[in-house]
């Protein structure tokens, strides 16, 4: 439609007759758009849900104000709507633009024509199971001349390469390859949409008897019931480890008193005791010549008695009572002791004791 030039006075009268016509019937505006907080007090959630703007409805500057009011920093923007005035929407694709929180848009069934374009607004678009997405050319009613008809068709295709632009923003691509698909009106399913670039997700729903995936978690261990660490217990308390005393002390040294017997001996007592205890050195036999007889040894000669001294007959009793005493002796040692016990030791030991 060709706009005339006042068209903001053309917009208020329209306005105008609308409100008598629904105050002449009993109706009520109705509103196409509904801005609510959801139980999550992090989310807010907007229901467009009809027509974008139109003069029976609230208009983009309505929708504006209410926005600016949601201080929660999702919002989840949920579209079911045919489109509608393509200045209102794109007004209201602005608005989300520059909304300060992360905006999620939510295609519940449609999302056709400039509501497709208000899509484009969102930080995420996501595509809700057998929902549809649909883009074409603007169009508009004129009533005219020739001239005017030229005029208006201007309009419309300055407008389409206009709403072609934000599709080219959100999916890429060029002005020429979207005004080819708006041309041919081109309508997605959520995957086709998604693999175009104008979604970043196709939900899915569940069906019923499909198996409830469980998350992968291990066997709860029953221990950890009793895990009593969450309440600040560390365990038993741990043996302090011994605290490291004085180092010991160094006994000191004493002198070792050592004694050789052969200080108290004369030399030939320390010579005859060494040969006593040392045992005697055996020669090695010759080795045996082969073919020769082995020599004999010769046999050996008994050494000749050494006659042994007779003691004199005793003088008198103690004489006789010792007389074994001085008898001669027995061995080498008691040889070497017969000077000490001879004759004239025991004959004065006997005039002593007489």
């Amino acid at each position: 439609m060709k706009l005339p030039a006042n068209f903001a006075s053309f917009i208020a009268r329209q306005r105008e007759q609308a409100e008598k016509l629904r105050a002449a019937h009993g109706i009520e505006a109705r509103a196409w758009y509904s801005i609510r907080n959801v139980a999550d007090s992090d989310e807010a959630e907007v229901m467009l849900y009809d027509e974008i703007g139109g003069w029976y409805g609230a208009t983009a500057d309505q929708f504006i104000a209410d926005l600016r009011g949601v201080t929660a920093p999702n919002l989840r923007v949920r579209i079911n709507s045919p489109g509608g005035s393509v200045f209102e929407g794109i007004a209201i694709a602005n608005a989300l633009r520059s909304h300060p929180g992360n905006v999620i848009v939510q295609v519940d069934s449609v999302a056709a024509s400039i509501a497709s374009v208000i899509a484009m607004a969102g930080d995420r678009v996501e595509m809700a199971p057998n929902a549809m997405l649909m883009i074409h050319d603007a169009s508009g009613v004129c009533l005219g001349n020739a001239s005017d008809m030229e005029e208006m068709a201007r309009l419309l295709a300055l407008i389409s390469d206009n709403i072609a632009d934000a599709y080219v923003a959100k999916a890429g691509g060029t002005r020429e390859q979207w005004r080819e698909a708006m041309q041919a009106e081109t309508w997605y399913l959520p995957d086709a949409a998604v693999e175009a670039g104008l979604a970043d997700a196709a939900l899915s729903t569940p069906r019923t008897g499909d198996p409830v995936e469980q998350p992968d978690e291990e066997e709860p261990d029953m221990s950890r019931a009793w895990d009593l660490a969450a309440y600040g217990y560390a365990g038993p308390p741990k043996p302090e480890a011994p605290k490291p005393g004085p180092p010991p002390v160094q006994a000191e040294s004493q002198p070792a008193l050592v004694i050789s017997i052969a200080d108290l001996l004369d030399e030939d007592a320390v010579a005859r005791l060494r040969a006593t205890v040392t045992p005697p050195v055996e020669e090695p036999a010759p080795a045996a010549t082969i073919g020769e007889p082995e020599p004999v040894a010769p046999e050996p000669v008994a050494a000749p008695a050494t006659p042994q001294p007779v003691a004199p007959a005793p003088a008198d009793d103690w004489a006789a009572d010792i007389a074994h005493l001085t008898s001669s002796p027995a061995d080498a040692w008691a040889a070497d002791l017969t000077h000490l016990i001879g004759p004239d030791a025991s004959s004065s030991a006997a005039t002593a004791h007489a």
